[in-house]
């Protein structure tokens, strides 16, 4: 019809337009391609998220190609009556957003403006004449989640159950948790105020980007909080008698014994949030002193960051880090503490060395995500499948790269070492401090220090920092003496224009918004191998590593701080002085 305004599509695919245009290369077609396909996304989606084209110039791009304009989401509120033309389920099947209403026109937001089937479908259910417009994909998931996902509050839910509060029907003693049988926890469980509450809780912590939910018993209260960017918060102390409930639906949703309360558990739920795009949370049930704990770690391979240029590394430090992974072969040690950012390092590092030419096996435990192309396998140390019996097993695998998990003890070093001796590339992880201590780490195993200067090519240290809000984040003035403390050199202060967050509804008053990692990278060249053989200690090694130009964490922190990424506040709470 003249009068619906349907874009004309032009010849090719979107693939294929971009390497037509000299945007992308071929083999970064393949690549994105193929990692579609494992994770079910739109094409995209997946070139931005490998960084081989930004979302706003593929918007662009786009619009161009196809002669219709395109709109920012984050930039105006939709009207309600707008939204409610279309129900979620449309919305949702199509990726699509209502945007505007001027007469018989509705225009509509979406990242893919060929999808007729996508405008035909919403003539049909509207009858009105579609204009499109083009958005990023993010933002119109983004904004679907925020138009579309249900707005009940934990108060709601709350006078769903009856008003019990904290104080009410609060259980004194253990024989209540022995004398309820299975029967009685399936029916607490499956209440419609207990299911809500414990969906909204998983939602919520979607929403507000945690990483980790913890359900905590204690004797007369029962707490949830949500880790956000490395912090704990609480949310919510829902009443005492829903303790077993909450807990059992937990327990349902992922395939474990609700009648087990003496031992540990562990399982996996997975939530369905839209059209390609799933949740992952990691179930972890402990038994402690008033009941059970749950913590559930969320893992959202959807924001796996695999471009190695956005991790955080600096430009030379990142240039260094490459030459050493594409060696043939010897060993690369990332350390750091728990939640510092190792196993999204070294899946980055596992995605740029991922090629058709490689064979790589990994050893992890648990497996958090799943990666095309490489083949994962999950340790049972309860059968005798533990890192060193994986790793005997690669090695008769014709491997090129081999990613080991953590190096626990000596068995699991000392096969590393022999396999980073004998022409494979071996990644893996250890819990130190820093950089040098990692040698002294691998000596105290049993290693002897010509099979560690032999074998290691790099170790990094790394942490996180967390991220000043962009949307509200101002300058800050930090008195020269402190900035001087804080390890900054005295003729570089007046480089240092330091920034913190405000607090906003971005950031929920945090002042911060996501987090980024500090680096520590000692390239193990001849002279520090000198030194290792030698039987140097930790700060000569130190010493000698800053010499030949490596940046400490608390250097590298303070990049980011010059930068105005991070704050001082942060800079001081995640990385000792040098």
């Amino acid at each position: 019809m003249a009068d619906e305004r349907r874009p004309l599509a032009p010849s090719g695919r979107l693939g294929e337009m971009l390497v037509r245009e000299k945007l992308i290369s071929p083999l970064q077609l393949q690549k994105a391609v193929e990692g579609s396909r494992a994770s079910g996304g739109r094409l995209g989606h997946q070139l931005a998220k490998l960084g081989y084209v930004d979302e706003n110039e593929l918007t662009a791009f786009l619009a161009k190609q196809y002669g219709v304009p395109s709109v920012n989401l984050n930039d105006f509120e939709i009207d309600p009556e707008v939204l409610r033309l279309l129900s979620k389920e449309v919305v949702v099947r199509h990726q699509i957003v209502p945007v505007t209403r001027a007469g018989n026109i509705l225009t509509v937001a979406m990242a893919d403006p060929s999808n007729i089937y996508a405008i035909d479908d919403i003539k049909f259910i509207t009858n009105f004449n579609i204009e499109i417009v083009v958005a990023a994909e993010a933002q119109i998931a983004d904004a679907i989640e925020k138009y579309y996902t249900s707005s009940v509050s934990f108060d709601d839910v709350m006078t769903d159950i009856g008003g019990m509060g904290d104080d009410e029907d609060v259980e004194l003693a253990g024989e209540i948790d022995e004398d309820m049988n299975v029967l009685d926890l399936e029916k607490s469980a499956g209440d419609a105020p207990v299911v809500k509450l414990v969906n909204l809780v998983l939602l919520d912590a979607i929403r507000k980007g945690a990483s980790d939910i913890h359900v905590e018993p204690y004797e007369k209260q029962l707490r949830v909080r949500f880790r956000i960017d490395g912090m704990m918060y609480e949310v919510m102390k829902p009443p005492m008698k829903l303790k077993h409930a909450i807990i059992s639906r937990l327990k349902i949703m992922s395939n474990l014994d609700i009648a087990e309360r003496r031992l540990p558990q562990d399982g996996r739920i997975k939530l369905k949030l839209g059209k390609g795009k799933e949740m992952d949370f990691r179930v972890s049930m402990c038994p402690v002193l008033w009941g059970e704990k749950c913590v559930m770690r969320l893992l959202d391979k959807s924001n796996l960051q695999l471009d190695m240029t956005r991790l955080g590394f600096e430009e030379r430090i990142l240039r260094d880090f490459k030459d050493a992974i594409n060696k043939p072969f010897g060993m690369i040690l990332i350390t750091g503490p728990t939640g510092s950012g190792k196993t999204t390092t070294l899946y980055s590092t596992l995605s740029e060395l991922n090629k058709s030419t490689h064979n790589i096996s990994t050893a992890e435990d648990p497996i958090e995500y799943n990666l095309y192309g490489i083949n994962q396998v999950q340790m049972h140390d309860d059968i005798g499948l533990n890192f060193a019996a994986a790793l005997r097993c690669f090695l008769r695998q014709d491997p090129d790269v081999i990613m080991v998990g953590e190096i626990r003890d000596f068995e699991t070093a000392e096969i590393a070492v022999k396999a980073a001796l004998t022409g494979h590339l071996v990644l893996s992880t250890l819990h130190t401090n820093d950089a040098p201590s990692t040698v002294s780490r691998l000596l105290n195993m049993g290693i002897e220090p010509f099979l560690v200067a032999s074998s290691v090519n790099l170790i990094g240290a790394q942490r996180l920092v967390r991220k000043n809000c962009a949307d509200c984040k101002v300058l800050i003035d930090i008195p020269r003496q402190s900035l001087i403390d804080l390890g900054v050199p005295p003729e570089a202060v007046g480089d240092y224009k330091p920034m913190r967050g405000q607090g906003c509804k971005t950031c929920n008053g945090t002042g911060y918004k996501g987090r980024i990692a500090v680096y520590e990278v000692m390239i193990c060249g001849e002279e520090l191998k000198e030194f290792i053989l030698n039987g140097a200690s930790t700060l000569e090694l130190k010493r000698e590593a800053i010499r030949q130009g490596m940046k400490t964490l608390r250097m590298s922190a303070l990049t980011k701080l010059a930068e105005g990424m991070t704050s001082a506040e942060e800079v001081i709470r995640v990385t000792a002085p040098d």
